[in-house]
């Protein structure tokens, strides 16, 4: 029998204190600018979580309207866009 791969609980995290409104975007949820807002803690730090399956998620920050690229991020790929998506790798 094949095993059935689990979804991984991910956590997306960006330091942005003067942020009013921050969310994840990516291939995982079709790019959805509503889905997966992140909360914000006192100390600035924003962070959202969400359960992927294994395998190569794109993804974006919109922080206050503007798409931005996750600043820790290693891995990024160029978009249709003319920019690029930063890349997480889920095991």
């Amino acid at each position: 029998m094949p095993r059935i791969a689990k979804a991984k609980l991910t956590e997306f995290k960006l330091y942005s204190p003067g942020a009013k409104k921050v969310v994840v975007a990516g291939s995982f949820n079709k790019w959805d600018s509503k889905k997966l807002p992140a909360k914000k803690d006192s100390k600035g730090n924003w962070s959202a979580k969400v359960a992927l399956k294994p395998g190569r998620h794109e993804y974006k920050f919109i922080v206050d309207g503007n798409w931005i690229n996750d600043p820790h991020c290693t891995s990024c790929v160029a978009n249709a866009l003319g920019s690029h998506n930063c890349v997480v790798e889920v095991k």
